[in-house]
């Protein structure tokens, strides 16, 4: 049962858990019950909204959520023994703890179920077209497992943008809903949602550009396995050196994206101290371990970092959560 766990990630499930449900209650729920219009020269409130997806419903999404990356987690390992005993000899499963067919069972099974449950969901809502996002994700995990991986970049950006999509979901099924049911609402007050998709999008984009840092990051760590099995990883093609570069570089644009953010439309001081604390220095240490780092167990204590300061990101949305409201 331990490597049952240890291979569908099971901490990552509890963070697409914890992301989904705090988009949906500490952001988009908050948000619609703190909706002010201005009518004249008076500020006027807008009357509360709510949810439209039942909690049933919203489960759903999130249990298909997690059953489609676990399924993506296990073709991973199915496809990646070779190179995996070579890079991190200690931690391969398939093969050893799980024979191979029961890893592809597993795969099968959480992938077939997450999306009749994507399908379901958008049949019971009556939007039965965004099921397809269901299957699209099914297989571009399938493809990336067996051919993105070992292709320049692609298999990087495509990771990074499913890891993007994952508090993106919750809006896509949310928003239209909320738009469907007070439309008449919406249309006597003058207001948009807008401001929830761009807070949303927001921590779709913070997931999207740390996913694909620490996807370059393991690239470097793996960097010995992918290169004897003829990988074309970035650190493969382009060197070490250059890596590190283009990582800082990245990192870079998060932060200035970051202040642009707090400076535009975020000026609280709560926000500006958490930035400071939670989001730059770490990055800071993370680019001066990236550099310092000269094997597999430097580069994976970076990997480590960056997921840190991900978890960092996705908790500012409670820290939102008080300033919404209060």
């Amino acid at each position: 049962m331990k490597a049952f766990f240890q291979l569908i990630r099971w901490p990552n499930l509890l963070i697409i858990i914890v992301t989904q449900y705090l988009m949906r209650y500490a952001i988009i729920d908050s948000m619609l019950d703190s909706i002010y219009v201005m009518r004249g020269s008076d500020i006027v409130k807008v009357p509360e909204m709510e949810l439209q997806l039942s909690s049933l419903q919203f489960l759903i999404l999130v249990m298909s959520t997690v059953l489609l990356t676990a399924a993506g987690y296990v073709i991973n390992d199915y496809f990646d023994t070779k190179t995996d005993k070579l890079n991190r000899p200690d931690r391969v499963i398939v093969g050893r703890s799980i024979s191979r067919r029961a890893a592809m069972t597993i795969h099968l099974f959480f992938n077939g179920v997450g999306v009749l449950l994507g399908f379901y969901l958008s049949w019971s809502i009556g939007m039965f077209f965004l099921g397809f996002v269901f299957l699209l994700v099914s297989g571009l995990l399938w493809f990336y497992s067996t051919t993105y991986k070992r292709q320049f970049l692609i298999g990087n950006l495509l990771v990074a943008i499913l890891t993007g999509l994952v508090p993106f979901m919750v809006a896509l099924f949310e928003l239209p809903m909320i738009i469907r049911e007070y439309n008449s609402l919406i249309l006597e007050y003058g207001f948009k949602l807008n401001h929830i998709l761009f807070w949303i999008g927001g921590f779709s984009f913070f997931a999207f550009i740390t996913t694909l840092i620490r996807e370059l990051v393991k690239d470097m760590e793996d960097f010995e396995g992918d290169k004897a099995y003829g990988r074309r990883s970035l650190p493969v093609v382009v060197g070490l050196n250059m890596t590190r570069v283009l990582v800082s570089v990245l990192v870079a644009l998060c932060i200035i994206a970051l202040f642009l953010v707090v400076i535009l439309y975020l000026s609280d001081t709560i926000t500006f101290v958490y930035m400071i604390v939670a989001l730059l220095l770490p990055m800071l240490l993370f680019i001066y371990r990236l550099w310092k780092a000269d094997s597999a167990t430097g580069y994976h204590s970076a990997s480590r970092l960056i997921k840190i300061i991900m978890l960092a990101g996705l908790s500012y949305s409670i820290l939102a959560y008080f300033i919404i409201q209060y």
